[in-house]
Order: structure tokens, then sequence, then C-alpha cells
């Protein structure tokens, strides 16, 4: 059991069928040209000596030859967010040394000088003349071998590592779809960024069903549409904010429906999704199937899907409790298990809130250096809080832990919190996700002053932004004068929540 099974099960049945196209410059790959060069760059990264495949650049044909080829030569792919800063960047590089990067010219000088790094270019790895030979070995059938490791923030700020083993990407992709379930006319847009597990599991179940993808490697609506429409897209991928924008922009061009006559399936996932949004969307794509898939990275992407007819009956729905599943994320998957659990680990009933645990052969709750945390059966704690009704639907409702999900990126209180304490007139700070219709959440902290200091809100955000992603700035800056604290000295950060939360209400 090996992802480049996948592969070889494509090229094999429809080896001249196009597989990839960058939207960005029409490059692409058959299946077949997929499978001789992913061939051709493990004997390179064999050579190399290195022990991780480390991805560094934004999606284009270097992203589905980086997996496979990773696959093949067997060492574990390692993409890296590439919107990290460069000591951010050299941080984790340093983690999975000795390391073959793949990564684009910018970044080639500076990180190719990291200890134990080969460095490539995304255009010299693409380059058939830069891979003279060709492995003839196998790869190899375990599946205990890692596939993946894919770096996701937790609560402190520091990262960690992701473990997916071949067995937990197969399983995910054989459970979730039908071989060569493509047409030849099928094609996927794909946009989300290669170091989510959605756009891993997007390269691999698009290659198990024989689909063409177009790859976008920058998100706007408008290019969005741009190639949906020039490429005749039938299915395509996106988080909730990105929905948002192209129902946004579609809606100022006037017309009554979408012009995506083509577009037959859409998917969306990776954070809460507003009623008003997928309303306005359903309107827009009257003929489209839209579903909702909720995973995780440690559970090798989709554990839970609100299919097309459940949209169709809930937005239709006259009672309240049957429209309320508009959003909802439906009901497990075949072979996943879900529980609600309270704080004593004690299954909850229906409607109530709690952590969701979740079970099944995809599932693997590991890292890199700490081991699994699943328990003696198999469940895992997702950290995330949700609440299930009668009939199994899962409805989110926000994270048990205390990580911010902003536009389906993940982002870690304690980081930006990290940055703000350094500023000269701070104290104290408390920072907190708050509802958000654009985000589905939005950065807000609570500030406290040093005795004779004088804060300026403008001042804190810009000083966030100097040091971090403008994603981590908070949009909701308050002032206060002292953070509630519990008796044993833990922050009460759910009070904090409450109230920053109260002041967007």
């Amino acid at each position: 059991m090996n992802v480049m099974m996948l592969l070889e099960m494509a090229s094999a049945a429809f080896p001249e069928r196009p597989a990839f196209t960058d939207g960005s410059n029409g490059a692409s790959f058959t299946y077949q040209q997929l499978f001789d060069a992913a061939r051709q760059r493990a004997e390179s990264i064999r050579g190399s000596g290195a022990q991780r495949l480390v991805k560094l650049d934004v999606s284009n044909l270097g992203t589905p030859l980086s997996l496979f080829a990773s696959a093949w030569a067997g060492v574990p792919y390692v993409p890296l967010n590439y919107r990290l800063t460069d000591a951010e960047i050299q941080a984790l590089l340093t983690r999975v040394t000795p390391a073959y990067l793949v990564t684009d010219d910018a970044r080639l000088g500076s990180l190719g000088a990291v200890a134990d790094v080969q460095a490539v270019s995304t255009g010299s790895f693409l380059e058939d003349s830069n891979h003279p030979g060709a492995t003839d070995a196998a790869w190899a059938m375990d599946p205990e071998e890692v596939a993946v490791l894919l770096f996701t923030s937790g609560t402190t700020g520091a990262p960690q590592a992701a473990v997916l083993r071949h067995k937990h990407l197969v399983s995910y992709i054989l459970g979730s779809g039908e071989f060569a379930g493509a047409s030849e006319e099928d094609v996927a847009l794909v946009c989300v960024p290669p170091y989510h597990i959605a756009g891993i599991a997007a390269i691999m179940s698009s290659v198990y069903s024989g689909r063409h993808v177009v790859q976008l490697p920058n998100f706007t609506a408008e290019a969005w549409i741009e190639l949906a429409r020039k490429h005749k897209v039938s299915t395509a991928f996106v988080v909730p904010t990105m929905l948002a924008r192209i129902v946004e922009t579609l809606e100022a061009e006037g017309a009554e429906d979408s012009g995506l006559p083509h577009l037959a399936s859409f998917s969306y996932g990776g954070g809460k999704m507003p009623l008003s949004v997928i309303e306005k969307a359903m309107t827009l794509f009257p003929n489209t199937d839209f579903s909702n898939a909720y995973g995780l990275t440690e559970t090798s992407s989709t554990i839970c899907v609100l299919g097309p007819e459940e949209h169709r009956k809930a937005a239709a729905a006259s009672s309240e409790a049957e429209r309320r599943r508009l959003v909802s994320v439906g009901q497990p998957l075949p072979g996943v298990e879900i529980e609600i659990r309270d704080e004593d680990g004690q299954q909850v009933p229906a409607g109530e809130r709690g952590e969701i645990y979740v079970r099944g052969e995809q599932v693997s709750g590991e890292y890199e250096g700490r081991g699994s945390v699943t328990d003696g059966e198999g469940w895992f704690p997702t950290r995330d809080a949700g609440s299930m009704d009668a009939d199994g639907y899962l409805f989110l409702e926000g994270r048990a832990d205390d990580v911010i999900v902003r536009g389906g990126e993940n982002l870690s209180p304690g980081e930006i919190e990290d940055v703000v304490l350094t500023h000269p007139a701070v104290a104290d700070v408390a920072v907190v996700g708050v509802p958000s219709e654009q985000w589905g959440e939005a950065v807000a902290a609570a500030v406290v002053a040093k005795a004779g200091a004088t804060i300026d809100i403008a001042d804190i955000q810009a000083f966030v932004k100097e040091r971090l992603r403008s994603s981590r700035v908070p949009e909701l800056v308050q002032i206060w004068p002292e953070l509630p604290y519990n008796e044993t000295g833990k922050l009460l950060r759910r009070v904090v929540r409450t109230e920053l939360a109260a002041a967007v209400s």
C-alpha cells in the first residue's frame, strides 16, 4: 500500500489523459508523463541521500510531482507554508534535514545554505535534462511507511509535524472515491494551498478518479472565475472565504446566474460557512451539487460530508431544525466513527456541546517526536468543539482548544501574544477568535498597558504586521485594565472571548 499505487493505476488506465495543468502558464502533464517524471525524480532524491522531500512553493506542476516522486523514493513528503517568514521557514527546515528541497528561485540561495539541505528550483526539478537517471527500483509497499509530514500550528505557537502514513492516505482515497470515476471531460479547479491537507487530498483523489486538475497558484475570485470558464471546470473545492468572494464577484457582474454551466459539483470546507453565503451560492449555481466537507490534517482530510441532496432538502425545509442542517458538516463517511464527549471523556447526549472524537482507518492522530495521541481504542481527540443531532448530523462550534480558524487557516493565539508582549507599552495580552461574517473567525486582542504607559491601537496592529503576516494582525483591539485569571493563575480565555465577541455582534 503506497500513494504511488494511485498514480500507477491511473497511468495504466488512461496514460494520455491530461492530469495536471498549471493555470498560470498552461504547462501540463499527462498521466503517463507524470508517472515517468516521478520515477526519474525518485532517482535524484535517492542519490542526494535526503531523508525528506520538502516542497516550498505555490501550487504548480512541481507539487504533484514532488508528492509522487517522494513516495517512489521512499521518503516523506513535507510541504511547507510559503507564506511564513524566512526565519520560521528555516526553523522548520532544520527539523526535517537531511532534506531535498524544491523551492522558488527567490528562496533558493538562502535556504540552500541551510546545513544538510540540497536545494533545487522548481524549474530545475521540472526539467527532465536535470535528472538523467531513472530508477528501476519498486516503491516500498509497507503501509506503515510515512508518506507525508504536515506541520500544523498548536495553541502554544510551536508547530507540530503531523504524521500521515501510506495506510492512512490510501485508506481515505479508497474509501471516499471510485477508481476511474471521472470522465475525460471532467476538470477540477484546485486553489487550496499545497501545504494544506485538502490540497494533498485533492491531488490524490483526482488522480485516483482520473480527473484533469487545473491549478490556481494564487487565489483571487476574478482569476478563479476566469480559469473555471476557460477550462469548463466541472468540480471545485474552496474554503468559505473563497466562496464568499466568488459570490460577491459574480453578483457584481449583474448576471442572474454564474455563467458556469459546466460546474457540476462545488465542495467547500476548512471553516464555518455563513448561511447567507451558501444560500446566495446555491441561487447563483442552481444546477450545481454542493458538498460541505469537514476534516483535519490528522484524519487524512475529510471525515464528514453534507452532500448535495442534504443541501437541497435543508434549503427547502420549513422546519427550523431541518433548515439548520444547511450549516452542519453532515454525517460521517463510511468507515468513520464520531463521538461528542465532555471534559471527563464521557459521550454526551444528542444536541449537547462537547469535544469531537473520531476513529477510523484513515485517522492517524500521530505527531513526529510525540507519537500517537489516540487512546487505546483508536479514538483521536480533534480539539474541535461540536454537537450532533439525533440523526447524526455534526455541527461545529469552534475549537475546544484556542486555535483561531481564520479563512480556513489555523492561527495560534500564543504566537500573536508573544509578539504583542514585546511591545514596550504592553504588560499583558490575550488573543482570541471572534465571529466574522467574512473570515469565519477574526483575530481579536485584549491588551493591558504597563503602568504609566499609553497604548495606541493602530500602533499595536502595525507592530504585529511588521513581525507577522497580515492574517495574524488583530482586527479588534481593546484596552483592558486587567485580564481575568482564576485562582490557579490560568487565563479565563472564554471570558475574554465572550466580551470581545459582544463588541462585534
